[in-house]
């Protein structure tokens, strides 16, 4: 089995009987041990895959062929053939993958290993691992610059986001942030870098340029005590006029105005909500909700919840099909 990807195209989507296109969301459910396979045209779960222990960041190939799921207990990635729908190989990481990313060719993966403070780095063709980088202590979140030139991995422990330069392989700046910093996305015009720290309770905004820390969303919500607001996933627009975060045991997604940085309301969701993704189209959001054991379904320009969707046991991250 090769991971060698084309082109994005059109082909990805799986046509519906009805006119038009239905995405499909694949859900990592962490302790179930499970994948839940949703389709959006009837927001209907199709099939559950059962996968290793503990799954949880999960990522569509960019051909929208394969499936890559982090089971962390198992120290390595699933993959998961789409068309057959089953685990058909796994490929190296270190111990306790939890979050990676892809560079823009689909040909690289770095993988965040919470256990051993280090980045790896495994050539999706060879499926094999090329090269690691140490960073800070539990290494989570992760993500490639717009302009594939460097990478962010940030350190739980350590509270800092680390710019790895993707041709050296070198750190080439760590900023700190508040505490516990557990996902990272960037501007699509990559002005702006956002991290989010979970126990800080806060989202810092970064200069990728200058590696400084220019402004932070503040949260408070009506009746929830400060340490109840813990923000991990992000999702931003292509536009990057707005933001949403997941606020985790708030049972909440704050709507962030992208350009003010200001709170413009806040969604009730399921418990505990974790991470979050787009559907192709920006229609809709997806997020995962680890205590309730479902997805909330956000109609994005409505900015309401419009559907949820019952899953496996803690579901933690969420990919869906892109053109």
């Amino acid at each position: 089995m090769s991971l060698r990807l084309a082109a994005p195209c059109a082909a990805v989507w799986l046509a519906t009987a009805t006119p038009g296109w239905a995405f499909v969301a694949y859900v990592s459910n962490e302790k179930g041990n499970t994948v839940t396979v949703i389709e959006t045209d009837s927001w209907t779960v199709t099939k559950t895959i059962k996968v290793g222990q503990r799954p949880r960041g999960i990522e569509f190939s960019r051909d929208g062929k394969f499936v890559m799921v982090a089971v962390g207990d198992d120290d390595t990635i699933q993959v998961i053939d789409t068309a057959k729908q089953e685990v058909v190989d796994t490929l190296p990481s270190g111990p306790d993958p939890e979050l990676f990313t892809q560079d823009a060719a689909g040909k690289t993966l770095y993988v965040a290993n919470e256990n051993d403070n280090t980045v790896t780095i495994i050539d999706l063709e060879k499926r094999a691992q090329i090269g690691d980088v140490q960073v800070g202590v539990e290494p989570e979140g992760m993500t490639v610059s717009p302009d594939g030139k460097i990478l962010i991995c940030t350190s739980e422990t350590t509270n800092m986001a680390h710019f790895i330069d993707t041709g050296t392989r070198q750190i080439v700046a760590n900023v700190l942030v508040d505490a516990r910093p557990r996902f990272a996305e960037f501007k699509r015009d990559q002005s702006e870098l956002w991290v989010s720290s979970e126990i800080g309770g806060t989202v810092s905004i970064i200069d990728p340029a200058k590696h400084v820390v220019t402004g932070k969303v503040n949260f408070a919500i009506p009746g929830l005590r400060n340490e109840a607001i813990q923000p991990v996933g992000i999702g931003m627009t292509k536009d990057g006029k707005t933001a949403f975060v997941a606020l985790g045991p708030a049972n909440r997604v704050a709507v962030v105005d992208g350009t003010s940085h200001q709170v413009k309301k806040y969604l009730l969701v399921g418990q505990r909500v974790w991470h979050m993704a787009f559907t192709p189209d920006e229609k809709y959001l997806m997020v995962t909700n680890g205590v309730s054991n479902d997805v909330s379904v956000i109609d994005v320009a409505a900015e309401k919840v419009i559907k949820t969707i019952q899953v496996g046991e803690l579901p933690w991250g969420i990919t869906i099909a892109k053109p």
